[in-house]
């Protein structure tokens, strides 16, 4: 997606009066009124029907003798663009959708989900795939569980929602790396992306060579839900390589055949238009714009870079909210204005897709980030991606938003609207107890992991084979009697200075002396130490997801500079990865939360037998509680600083209350089970004193300081 930034509008107004054909239409419809009945009935035993109706006529269908009248079997399964309408089965057809991305929702709720979008009037569903969930190492290819596209495919289709495809290989959507696999950034030489780099098109044709010929049969020609297949995404906004996009082409269509529709989408901008749509008709150029914006003066920019008759107006992202970044206020927008501008579309026959229809979740180590005007002006997303859709993060949908967005789309579609289903049910259990059980540092050995990496030089992590999560560096130094001065001139993304005396067997835990951050990078003063011989610094580094749109995406994680003390380069490096589980991975092969939680009652004796002073510490907490009736639910982080929460070893994404707005993370009751279920936390920085967490039945986002926060409204 692209934000109101890159967007341009276009002053100029589009002259609207097709709507008098309409009764054109229907009087030649009336000539074959005992096919056009044949037709249904063939309709109804078929394996996809979309009940909602024809949109009045766009435009003469004069040229469409065919469609009026004399192929209608032909024309079965069949969704093509003419006529600059949208034409399904050979009637003109509006799409009125949503983006509703499948790898945000549990597969145990994607019908619940998708029952909502078609409740809410949309006949069309659009949603990403992205590379990284499903090949998050080289090779190794995933498509079970969360990435089970297939199935999700197969649910729009039982429910007859058509399918718009964004395949990329790039996609944006706030999600780590625009989608891309971190695994691309250890290649060397570097490849550069969304370029005709061979060394690119040849990794993206490995891709779509395994996912490609695997949803060819889910395309409407054969059957399927799927109308239409983007390639790319706002490229445009990007760079200016033709023949890239073309490549992309050439290698969709071997898979695809050359008769399913191909898109691009692009920002409302002639700029954006020229560098990002392929010219002629081999590609539909659909649009993008800000909600606020006069739509048409943007359709009528979109037709003059499509081929003559090749122009059904489309919002491929209307936008219904807007993203958050921590810091900054959660976004909001109003009901009644978004609506009405989405009534401007729908009123003149434009078509729409919501962006978003339902938000969801990042969950795990998943969401991206954005830059301002440079790449330290790093802005982190939020876990939540509720996006202030219509349908909320856990699911609801009893909000203004979705009522007026609901009114509008009644009065284009000629069938009545699905009946609303009931919120999702949420339960608050109350008050959890936890019990620090193992500092981080005391479980960061040699024995976890399949080895320390020494270099002179710290490492990027995805050189080392980390994608997600932490990276420990360790090195050791002579210390000052008037203390060092220690500066790492890029990190990314933020980076915990602990110190300590190797030698000391009475030491504990190193001891904490200061943050850097990408975005505030200062240099920290490391006080005199102590030790009999040299003194240890740890540095703890946090990969807060990776930049997923613009010219900063080549972004690597973990150290990437020369780490100085006093001015002069610090060398001879210790690094251990600290990757813990994402999102679509095993958890069984991860040994840092399965030793975190392990023998619980032995870890309490140990804390109990060596109690000393407490020192904010990066260290695990972990607790019970008891469910007896399972619901949604949310865990609410207040009096907390920042890190990450797993339940019944499920990572539940990043939570950062002090910083805020999010104060709670949104728990679906499939992870959940009956009896006990076991929380684990990797707190960062302090807990909460009282050491507990509370299950909550609601959202907040209401924490963390608003001084310097920034949000979006309409």
């Amino acid at each position: 997606m692209t934000t109101a930034l890159k967007k341009n509008g276009i002053s100029s107004s589009r002259a609207v009066g097709l709507r008098f054909r309409a009764a054109a239409m229907v009087k030649k419809q009336r000539v074959v009124t005992t096919i056009f009945m044949l037709l249904l009935a063939l309709l109804a035993f078929g394996t996809f029907a979309p009940a909602f109706a024809p949109l009045p006529s766009l435009s003469s269908p004069s040229s469409r003798s065919d469609i009026a009248g004399l192929n209608f079997m032909g024309d079965k399964n069949k969704f093509e663009i003419a006529d600059d309408m949208f034409w399904k089965d050979g009637k003109p057809f509006q799409i009125i959708g949503g983006d509703l991305h499948y790898f945000r929702v549990l597969p145990e709720y994607w019908e619940d989900r998708l029952l909502r979008a078609k409740a809410l009037g949309l006949n069309t569903i659009q949603t990403y795939v992205p590379w990284n969930l499903h090949e998050p190492r080289e090779g190794q290819l995933v498509f079970k569980g969360i990435a089970d596209i297939f199935s999700f495919l197969n649910l729009c289709q039982k429910l007859d929602l058509l399918v718009m495809l964004r395949v990329g290989p790039y996609i944006c959507a706030e999600w780590d790396f625009g989608g891309f696999p971190a695994w691309l950034l250890a290649i060397e030489p570097a490849v550069r992306l969304r370029s005709s780099d061979p060394a690119f098109i040849n990794l993206v044709g490995r891709w779509w060579g395994n996912l490609l010929p695997k949803i060819v049969s889910y395309a409407y020609k054969n059957g399927g839900p799927i109308i239409m297949v983007q390639i790319e995404n706002e490229f445009g906004s990007y760079g200016d390589d033709k023949a890239y996009l073309h490549h992309l082409v050439r290698i969709a269509r071997r898979h695809l055949g050359d008769d399913v529709i191909l898109y691009t989408t692009d920002g409302g901008s002639r700029e954006n238009l020229n560098k990002g749509t392929i010219p002629g008709d081999a590609v539909f150029s659909a649009v993008d714009f800000s909600t606020g914006d006069d739509p048409w003066p943007n359709f009528k920019l979109q037709k003059e870079f499509n081929a003559p008759g090749k122009s059904p107006p489309l919002s491929t992202e209307f936008y219904t909210g807007w993203l958050t970044h921590w810091g900054e206020h959660i976004a909001n927008t109003d009901a009644t204005v978004t609506a009405s501008y989405l009534e401007r579309i729908l009123s003149k026959n434009g078509s729409a897709v919501l962006y978003m229809a339902h938000g969801g979740t990042n969950f795990g180590f998943y969401s991206g980030a954005n830059t301002g005007a440079d790449e330290t002006d790093y802005k982190p997303d939020l876990t939540s991606y509720d996006y202030d859709a219509p349908i909320k993060e856990s699911g609801d949908i009893d909000n203004p938003k979705y009522q007026a967005l609901r009114r509008v789309i009644a009065k284009y579609t000629a069938a009545p609207l699905p009946s609303v289903p009931s919120n999702t049910e949420k339960k608050a259990y109350g008050l959890i107890k936890l019990q620090k059980t193992k500092s981080l540092f005391s479980i960061v050995d040699t024995t976890y992991f399949d080895g320390v990496t020494e270099s002179e030089n710290p490492l990027a992590m995805e050189s080392l084979g980390q994608m997600f999560g932490f990276m420990l560096y360790v090195s050791d130094y002579k210390a000052k009697a008037n203390g060092s001065l220690l500066f790492i001139p890029k990190v990314h993304d933020r980076a915990q200075v602990f110190i300590s005396c190797p030698s000391d067997i009475y030491e504990e835990n190193p001891k904490y002396v200061g943050t850097v951050a990408r975005w505030s990078n200062t240099s920290i003063r490391l006080p005199h130490t102590q030790c009999t011989s040299d003194s240890r610094i740890y540095i703890l580094v946090e990969n807060m997801g990776r930049i997923n749109y613009g010219q900063y995406i080549f972004d690597k994680k973990g150290i990437l500079s020369p780490v100085y003390l006093d001015g002069k380069p610090l060398q001879k490096w210790k690094m251990l990865p600290i990757p813990f589980h994402n999102l679509n991975e095993d958890q069984k092969n991860n040994s840092v939360i399965s030793d975190a939680y392990t023998n619980l009652r032995k870890s309490v004796q140990i804390k109990l037998k060596n109690k000393r002073n407490y020192h904010p510490a990066p260290a695990f907490y972990t607790g019970h509680f008891t469910v007896d009736e399972v619901k949604d639910t949310f865990l609410s982080f207040r009096g907390w600083s920042k890190g990450v929460a797993f339940i019944n070893g499920f990572n539940l994404g990043r939570f950062w209350p002090s910083f805020g707005p999010q104060c709670n993370l949104y728990v679906p009751a499939p992870i959940l089970q009956e009896g006990k279920n076991l929380v684990v936390i990797l707190e960062l920085e302090a807990p909460n004193a009282e050491l507990f967490v509370t299950s909550v039945d609601h959202p907040d986002f209401t924490c963390g300081s608003s001084a310097n926060s920034r949000v979006h409204q309409i």
